[in-house]
């Protein structure tokens, strides 16, 4: 048993012996060496230490205040327009304005001659837009009147408006200009007219005419709103004669009665005439100049059934000039020219009508000086 012992002791002895030579191979590799990089040497240095000199903190000086200065509001300024409370946004839009323009002109022993007079002129215009996505909806009124007194005569109007239009538009889409479009329009007067210096017989009186006119087509209409053009291939225009002596002469072109050889009415005028054709509008609105602003409202209308071809034309055009907030200078200008409107209408001694007259272009340009307001 002994000698199998040492047989295996001695078989293990140079395998011991070629480990304890590796384990102390390994151990005896001399660790690296760190060069001192402050020496200075011929030998060959691959890190350069650079130290940075760090500044001494000095103690807080005992005068400096650190306590949380006054707050004061002796210098704030209250809010000039007082406060306003929130309110729900609306997509109604409005504009009212109100405005009175004067004219004066007077003598005191003028060599050259002249009668004193004075004219006024009062307006009032309210606006509402509603405007949501898709939809656009615009409703305009205008009343105008005026008036003009001169030495040795009576009061006569120099003025007479009111109007009033709607239109209200869908678009596809939210970046188109194009709307489909629904609009109405309607025209008349306040008093009667006269053609001085007759002041017996009017010629025109309230809602003697009226013009309403209704159809449908298409806009195209600005994102600033101050261009608008209308189309419509299919509008009805109603002609109101609510005056019966009026209507009996076919005025404004509705049907005249039918007389007698004596002139005694038979079959009384008719108080309503109905066509349907085509409609333009064109509304511009531009800034010419600093305080400068034209209007322009162009409406184009022809029958398709009673001559067609034949345009019925109403052009005005408005020059305002702001002089401040409150003080404006106002220019305007109107043309019309309608077919069923005759002028030199002729009759014999029965009030048959002889001749029928003609149409003729009507033209009226007022320039006056005034106060606007607006609210």
């Amino acid at each position: 048993m002994r000698q199998i012992v040492s047989q295996h002791i001695k078989s293990l002895l140079p395998l011991l012996l070629l480990i304890t030579f590796w384990s102390y191979g390994q151990d005896s590799i001399p660790s690296p060496t760190v060069p001192d990089s402050t020496a200075i040497d011929s030998v060959a240095i691959d890190t350069i230490v650079i130290r940075r000199t760090v500044n001494k903190i000095y103690p807080q000086r005992k005068n400096v205040n650190l306590k949380i200065p006054p707050i004061t509001f002796n210098k704030t300024k209250t809010l000039e327009e007082g406060f306003k409370r929130f309110r729900v946004p609306s997509f109604w839009e409005k504009e009212n304005s109100f405005g009175i323009n004067m004219s004066e002109v007077a003598f005191v022993n003028w060599n050259a001659g002249g009668d004193n007079a004075v004219s006024g002129l009062g307006f009032l215009k309210l606006a509402r837009k509603y405007k949501f996505s898709s939809f656009q909806w615009d409703n305009n009124m205008e009343l105008r009147y005026g008036l003009n007194a001169q030495a040795g005569r009576k009061l006569r109007k120099t003025e007479d408006v009111i109007r009033y239009s709607s239109n209200l538009g869908y678009r596809r889409d939210t970046i188109s200009n194009w709307f489909y479009s629904v609009q109405l329009n309607f025209n008349s007067q306040f008093s009667n007219g006269y053609k001085y210096p007759d002041r017996e017989t009017p010629i025109s009186r309230f809602m003697a005419p009226g013009y309403l006119l209704f159809g449908a087509g298409t806009s195209f209409i600005t994102k600033d709103q101050k261009f608008n053009l209308y189309l419509s291939p299919l509008t009805q225009k109603s002609t109101f004669v609510l005056d019966q002596r009026l209507a009996d002469n076919g005025a404004f072109g509705v049907k005249a009665a039918v007389l007698d050889e004596n002139g005694n009415v038979i079959t009384p005028g008719e108080n309503h005439m109905m066509e349907l054709g085509i409609l333009i509008t064109n509304n511009i609105n531009y800034t010419i100049a600093t305080n400068v602003d034209v209007k322009s409202r162009l409406n184009l209308y022809t029958d398709y059934l009673n001559d067609f071809g034949n345009i019925d034309v109403d052009w005005e055009v408005n020059f305002n000039m702001k002089v401040n907030k409150y003080i404006t200078t106002s220019l305007s200008t109107q043309m019309i020219y309608d077919d069923d409107i005759r002028f030199d209408i002729v009759k014999n001694d029965n009030g048959t009508i002889v001749s029928p007259g003609v149409p003729k272009i009507q033209f009226k340009q007022v320039l006056g000086l005034g106060v606007l307001y607006n609210f």
